[in-house]
């Protein structure tokens, strides 16, 4: 468990560095996939298998949007990819700096405090994220349809700002 553990946090902190230090929308949307992909797995570990499969859909239905209309309006003919020597150095840089803040900051870690939701099956009814089914659903459905209105008023901003003089996207550059 703690090793699935350890190359899911890995790749998404892979992901992540990804999307910093790229400045390619193309790449960087690959990374913010696999970031995405790997938190996933992250919350499937530990019982949130519901939680997992609503932050896939959303965040990346909603983002990859994003992604897809600036990737639009910056067309470059020969993008930089992740074996260019400046992104390297980037990602180089944000991996050095992230592993001298986990130094820093590693005394208040326990790793003891990582409990999966299935390690205490005797004491629920139920899995850990199916009563977060009904109450997303119930309790939280004005809070869903508020998300669903700002992706889609975010999509019309996007929209509107990568328009540039009423010759959308596949205008000549």
């Amino acid at each position: 468990m703690s090793l699935f553990t350890f190359v899911f946090l890995v790749g998404s902190l892979a992901g992540l560095l990804a999307v910093a230090a790229n400045p390619s929308p193309f790449f960087a949307a690959l990374g913010l996939v696999l970031a995405a992909g790997m938190g996933c797995g992250v919350l499937v570990l530990y019982g949130g298998s519901f939680l997992s499969l609503i932050l896939f859909l959303i965040y990346l239905g909603g983002m990859l949007v994003v992604f897809a209309y600036s990737a639009a309006l910056a067309a470059e003919p020969y993008p930089e990819g992740w074996g260019s020597l400046p992104v390297v150095m980037h990602m180089v840089g944000y991996a050095v700096i992230t592993v001298l803040m986990a130094a820093a900051l590693k005394n208040g870690w326990y790793e003891a405090s990582w409990t999966p939701v299935e390690d205490n099956v005797e004491f629920h009814m139920f899995r850990g994220d199916l009563g977060g089914v009904g109450l997303v659903y119930g309790l939280g459905g004005g809070m869903l349809v508020v998300g669903a209105w700002v992706l889609l008023l975010t999509l019309f901003v996007v929209l509107e700002l990568t328009r540039g003089l009423s010759r959308g996207t596949l205008r000549a550059v």
